[in-house]
Order: C-alpha cells, then sequence, then structure tokens
C-alpha cells in the first residue's frame, strides 16, 4: 500500500508531521479527517512500484536514521503483542502506529505488506539490512522455524537493551573527561592567542632582557597568532588520513584493531568489550536455535576487531572439521585461560548457553568498573596538566615583572 507524508493541523490549529498508508491520496486525506486532523499538504513517499523496483537504494538511504533504541524498543512491543495472542500481520500494523520513526515506519508498512502477501517475516526483514542486520534476521528465521518467534523476539529485545545499555555507561563516563579537555584547550588557546600577546608586549617595548621561560613563551604565542591556520589544516588532514588509512585499507585496518588491544590500560578495556560481545551474542543466538557454525559467522562481524574476528572465522573452520569451540580459540591468544576452560566446561556439559551469558555478565562488569577507574583518574590528571601549563604562563609573565621591580629599586 502507497505511504503518503502529511502535513495537518489539529483542532486547536497546531502543525502536526508524519506518514499514513491509504490506496490513494484522497484516501489518505479520509484517514486524516477520522483521526480529528485536517491536511495541509501531502503527497506521496513510497509507491507499490517503488516497493518492487528500488528495495536496495531505498533500504539503505531510509535506514541511516534508525537508531538501536528504536528498533529495540519495536521489537519489545511485538513480542508482547504476539504473546497476547495477536497475529503477525496486526501486530505489525499496531506497531505502525506507535512508531514515530517515519523511516522505521515506511519500513514496517512494506514488511506488513510482504508478509500480508504470503513472504516470511525473515524474508522481508532481510530487505533492510541497515536496520536488522544478520544477527537479528538469523535469530528470527530461527524463531520462525522453531514456532518460537515471540520468545526470540523477546531475547532480540533483551540483547540490544543490554547492548544499548553498555554503550550508554561508556559513553557516560567519557563525556566529562572529554567536555573538560575541550573546554580547557580552548582556554589555553584564549589565553595564549589573546592574553599573552597583550601582556607580552609591554617587555618587548621596553627592550629588556628576558628569562628564557618568557621568551619561549613569546614564541609559542607568536607561532599559534601567525600558524594557527596550518595547525588545524594539519589536524583536519591528519583525522581525514586516519579515518581512510583505517576504514580503506586492510593493513590500516589491522593496525588499529591491534593497538586497540595493545594500547595500554585501554586495550584490555576493548579486549573485554570484545569478549562480552562474543560471549552474549554467541549465547543468544545458540540459544535461540541457530546453528553453531551459522552463529560464528554472524558473531565475527559483531566484536568491532579484526584480529578476532579472524580468529573467530579460523575456530569455525576448525569446528566444521570435528573441532571443540574451545581448542582453536585457545590457540589465538586473546581469548583468557578461564574463558576457554568456562567454555570446555560448557561443552562437556552440554549447557554452552547458560555459560557463555556468565562470561559475558562478568567481563562487561569487568570493562565497565576499569573504565569509571580510568576516567576517575583521568580527571585528576587532566586538572593537574591544565594546571600546570596555566602555572607555566603565569610565571613566564611575573618573572620579567619581579625583575623590573628589582632594578627600579
Amino acid at each position: 500500500m502507497p505511504m503518503y507524508e502529511y502535513t495537518a493541523l489539529d483542532g486547536e490549529g497546531h502543525k502536526q508531521k508524519g506518514i499514513v498508508d491509504a490506496a490513494s491520496s484522497t484516501a489518505a486525506r479520509q484517514k486524516l479527517r477520522e483521526m480529528d486532523v485536517y491536511p495541509v499538504d501531502i503527497r506521496e513517499v513510497l509507491s507499490r512500484e517503488d516497493q518492487s523496483d528500488s528495495r536496495v537504494g531505498f533500504s539503505m538511504s531510509l535506514t541511516k536514521k534508525v537508531r538501536m533504541s528504536e528498533v529495540a524498543t519495536m521489537t519489545r512491543q511485538l513480542a508482547t503483542l504476539l504473546n497476547a495472542g495477536l497475529p503477525l500481520v496486526p501486530a505489525i500494523a499496531v506497531l505502525m502506529n506507535q512508531t514515530h520513526n517515519p523511516q522505521l515506519k515506511v519500513a514496517l508498512s512494506r514488511i506488513r505488506d510482504e508478509v500480508n502477501e504470503g513472504s516470511s517475516f525473515t524474508a522481508s526483514l532481510s530487505r533492510f539490512p541497515q536496520i536488522f542486520p544478520p544477527f537479528y534476521v538469523n535469530m528470527v528465521r530461527a524463531g520462525e522455524a522453531s514456532g518460537t518467534l515471540d520468545l526470540v523476539l523477546e531475547r532480540l529485545s533483551d540483547f540490544s537493551e543490554s547492548q544499548q545499555a553498555l554503550r550508554t555507561k561508556i559513553r557516560a563516563a567519557v563525556a566529562y573527561p572529554i567536555f573538560m579537555f575541550f573546554i580547557g584547550s580552548i582556554v589555553l588557546i584564549f589565553l595564549l592567542t589573546f592574553i599573552v600577546p597583550n601582556i607580552t608586549k609591554i617587555f618587548s617595548e621596553m627592550h629588556q632582557t628576558l628569562p628564557p621561560i618568557t621568551i619561549v613563551l613569546i614564541a609559542v604565542s607568536s607561532f599559534l597568532q601567525s600558524f594557527w591556520w596550518i595547525i588545524l589544516l594539519i589536524s583536519v588532514l591528519a583525522v581525514i588520513g586516519l579515518r581512510y588509512t583505517i576504514r580503506r585499507t586492510g593493513r590500516g585496518g589491522y593496525a588499529w584493531d591491534r593497538l586497540k588491544l595493545r594500547a595500554p590500560l585501554f586495550g584490555r578495556v576493548n579486549l573485554k568489550i570484545a569478549i562480552a560481545r562474543f560471549s552474549r551474542t554467541l549465547g543468544t543466538l545458540l540459544q535461540s536455535g541457530v546453528p553453531l557454525l551459522a552463529a560464528m559467522d554472524i558473531v565475527k562481524h559483531v566484536v568491532n576487531n579484526r584480529l578476532i574476528a579472524d580468529e573467530i572465522e579460523k575456530a569455525g573452520k576448525e569446528v566444521e572439521e570435528g573441532q571443540s569451540l574451545s581448542r582453536p580459540l585457545s590457540r589465538s591468544g586473546w581469548f583468557p585461560p578461564v574463558v576457554i576452560e568456562m567454555i570446555s566446561v560448557g561443552e562437556q556439559s552440554g549447557s554452552i548457553e547458560p555459560m557463555l551469558y556468565r562470561i559475558a555478565d562478568s567481563y562487561e562488569k569487568e570493562a565497565e568498573a576499569d573504565i569509571m577507574t580510568m576516567t576517575s583518574l583521568l580527571e585528576p590528571a587532566m586538572i593537574l596538566f591544565m594546571g600546570l601549563i596555566v602555572g607555566f604562563i603565569v610565571v613566564s609573565i611575573l618573572l620579567p615583572i619581579f625583575e623590573m621591580n628589582q632594578l627600579i629599586h
């Protein structure tokens, strides 16, 4: 069914915008009037021809604005509706009315129409790889095959919410130090480019011999005043070049991922986060009925590190040849002995999924604790660094003044 984007006025004259599905623009206007809103402008954004002719291009364009939290909320609501006994197509229609994101609403409309025409829910979701990644689609496929789609959707929403909570905690922990660094840098640049030159101009006019520390301060201030644009240009080019090297070249990407794992302090945290992602994702997939080999092929794209992904891929090949999962992972060098031992125990006892969940819980807590410790140490370190810089500026200015006073006396 075609989708129409509208601008309308409610009973109090407030402007509203949204998307509505209807057979025609006339039907769309009538539907809006039944909702007690008065359409001002209405235009078609997705027709039946668009649905069949531009699957890939359209899906790529609409999914850039759909957040993970919105997908998690939608998944939780769909699981609740299915648990209540509502059929899939009406449940998707209810979600369309509750979804505020226009792009997600259009995607749900296409999914509903395709499922209504006989397509599987899995095939419809796969049309939107940027919204529903392979991990999501494969779990839904396993749920459809086993007849436990509502249970699988609950696990999916639990997984998405736990990952979102971990990201939120990490971002909240590093937000304050980054803010302090940003504000401190602005203050220092302001001091060196505006305040210091006005003060040191007095020393130049008096033709007095200045202390070495003051000469250094004047040189730094003059350089920033004259060549600030060069510093800015070099910084921008360096960031662009680094991003290109990491994302577009294999060697640069591997070097960056190796640095993330080997860096002091941060390397240990990155490794724990990667192991937690590996364990929780693999456990969720296996518990939902996804075969081990297919699950490992999905997991290697979730850990966000090429080195660990390669080791997971090698382990998958050895598992396919009949090896246990723990043995090839132990040879990789990235998985700690306690992780290998827990996976081995889970394989021998037939309870690998609970073991993977325990590993994920443990390493997520450890990573969170490490991040909190580092940020608590980083804050006083930044304050000390900024204090030393400001102290250097103050001493550099006061020394010539003290010498002038001594000459006067």
